[in-house]
């Protein structure tokens, strides 16, 4: 009972701190989703203006989307466990990625590159990140990584696995194409800019420098996102334990209730017993006496 107690008194605080890491990450989630949304709408402005823009970091004009070259896999796991079926939702996401096409694994958190050692699925070991509080400094070293490996062609397509918290309720493992980019994925290609834009010293130039926030921006945005849903889950789990621990709480309170009353039962009969006995030796001795 005392170790259930101690470990109850460990979970609530896991729980608390937990609930205090969501806080922070959500607030600064909030603070960086302006500046993410006008990259978002520059894009569109660009796609909007231009009918035709000849730039690696599109698809080719001919619409094909089957890209010779290697797929890149960013997967974003969590450091440690106790995160109930967060990590798993992550990893079962990533094996339905794994296909026979020549793939490059990118994984951030220890929880993947322990999963990848354990089945010797290989990943790139410079990638090595940690998943525990994003920032946008270190986020900016991962995108300029991947981003340097695109450039010189040894990757064709980027794509990124991480956990999206749904409504700010339910969480999902997803996949999502950062590169190369498709008209489609902004607008509807109907759609037409009713302003006309020059752009200097040409509109590839300035795709090219948003590129290069917009894929630091979302990868940051969904370590963020990932972060938040794995406190999340380490809440649930946390508050799980809780409701265990007072259920065999209970249960072994109750067990020893009845351990204790039966000692105490069995302590009182063997005084009873032994009373009955000493009387009847009294008796008996009183009734020689009187002969």
């Amino acid at each position: 009972m005392k170790s259930v107690a101690d470990t109850e008194k460990i979970t609530k605080a896991m729980y608390m701190i937990s609930s205090s890491k969501m806080r922070r990450a959500k607030a600064e989630l909030e603070r960086t989703r302006p500046h993410f949304d006008a990259l978002n709408r520059e894009i569109k402005r660009i796609f909007r203006s231009k009918d035709r823009i000849n730039s690696p970091y599109m698809y080719p004009a001919d619409g094909s989307h089957d890209l010779p070259g290697a797929y890149a896999y960013i997967v974003v796991t969590s450091d440690k466990g106790l995160a109930g079926f967060y990590n798993h939702a992550v990893i079962k996401e990533f094996e339905s990625q794994i296909t026979d096409h020549e793939n490059m694994f990118f994984m951030i958190g220890d929880y993947g590159c322990k999963y990848c050692d354990a089945l010797h699925i290989p990943y790139d070991g410079e990638f090595r990140f940690s998943a525990d509080n994003p920032t946008m400094r270190v986020t900016r070293q991962m995108a300029e990584y991947i981003l340097s490996l695109y450039d010189e062609g040894k990757i064709s397509k980027i794509f990124l696995i991480y956990t999206d918290l749904e409504n700010g309720i339910s969480q999902k493992a997803t996949t999502v194409r950062l590169l190369p980019f498709h008209r489609g994925d902004f607008l509807d290609e109907n759609e037409k800019e009713d302003v006309s834009f020059d752009f200097h010293p040409s509109v590839e130039t300035v795709l090219e420098n948003i590129v290069r926030s917009y894929v630091a921006e979302y990868l940051y945005s969904a370590l963020v996102d990932s972060y938040c849903c794995e406190q999340s889950a380490r809440m649930n789990a946390m508050d799980e334990a809780d409701r265990n621990a007072a259920e065999l709480m209970n249960s072994l309170r109750l067990e020893y209730n009845h351990a204790r009353q039966s000692k105490i039962t069995q302590e009182i009969t063997e005084i009873s017993a032994g009373a009955r006995a000493l009387r009847k030796k009294k008796n008996r001795s009183a009734t020689g006496s009187g002969r």
